[in-house]
């Protein structure tokens, strides 16, 4: 009776360890997946080299046109949406140790609100670019998810290549099928609407649908990451680029640097988003 009971028992004991190992398996990922449930945006790498930053045919802040030498980093193909954003929220709260705002979630056009104690973005919404978090959300999303907010001039470089280009794609007039621009107050676009306007390296979205924050502060040219604009301390008023999807032509090019916007680093504003950037510990 005993010898025809082992084969069943051995059964059994074979997919009770099965049971457990798929267990353990999946606590594991859960645990690993746990404080980004959300996934990550894929990144692009940027050579390192020198380029033209800004124009002498633009505005005064664009002024004057400089050579600028970066070394090779990696950034965010897209925006940070809002579904990506609301995780980071869920993680890290609505605001820092000292009060201040990762996020405005009471202005009316926020797109993350509070549910039953969970950050949750408007479906429709859900993978358009994140607007209302402030500079320091922005920061904080990007140490985060293990990265940084590029620097003015590693944003112009990806937008912009070698070229001198006037556009992400080149130096042709902008068109809807390229970029989100001269639409209505909070007409944002889903991501990947205008694979058309893509800038030489491949990234997404740099002109129009909305403005971004760099980690650089808003100081006149000539660019030096050496003078203190680099400092991450929040405080002074921080650069944007790229335009909104409420900007005409004009605002959406890669030397543009949002001098009419309301930029506050400490609030959320209705058409200011990020991405983010990573450093690289070699060049080539």
């Amino acid at each position: 009776m005993n010898v025809q009971q082992r084969p069943g028992r051995r059964l059994l004991l074979h997919g009770f360890a099965c049971f457990l190992a798929a267990l353990l398996s999946s606590l594991i990922a859960y645990s690993q997946n746990a404080a980004h449930p959300e996934p990550d945006t894929e990144m692009i790498r940027i050579p390192d080299g020198e380029f033209t930053m800004g124009s002498n045919a633009g505005p005064d802040d664009e002024r004057p046109a400089h050579r600028v030498k970066v070394a090779a980093f990696r950034i965010d193909r897209n925006p940070v949406t809002n579904s990506q954003f609301a995780a980071f929220l869920n993680a890290r709260g609505i605001q820092d140790d000292s009060g201040n705002l990762h996020y405005e979630d009471d202005d009316s056009d926020a797109r993350i609100h509070e549910l039953n104690g969970k950050w949750i973005p408007v479906a429709a919404q859900s993978n358009h670019p994140s607007v209302e978090p402030t500079w320091l959300g922005a920061r904080e999303y990007c140490a985060w998810r293990g990265k940084r907010l590029p620097t003015e001039a590693e944003w112009e470089r990806a937008a912009r290549g070698d070229d001198g280009r006037r556009y992400p794609w080149g130096n042709e007039p902008p068109d809807p099928k390229r970029a989100r621009y001269r639409s209505g107050w909070n007409s944002t676009a889903p991501l990947g609407s205008h694979p058309g306007g893509a800038s030489p390296y491949g990234v997404l979205d740099m002109a129009g649908n909305a403005w971004e924050w760099v980690s650089s502060a808003y100081r006149p040219y000539p660019y030096s990451a050496s003078d203190g604009r680099e400092n991450p301390a929040p405080g002074p008023v921080r650069g944007t680029r790229g335009g909104g999807q409420d900007s005409s032509a004009d605002e959406i090019t890669t030397t543009q640097r949002g001098r009419n916007l309301s930029r506050n680093p400490l609030s959320g504003h209705h058409n200011i988003g990020f991405r983010c950037a990573q450093s690289l510990t070699t060049t080539r």
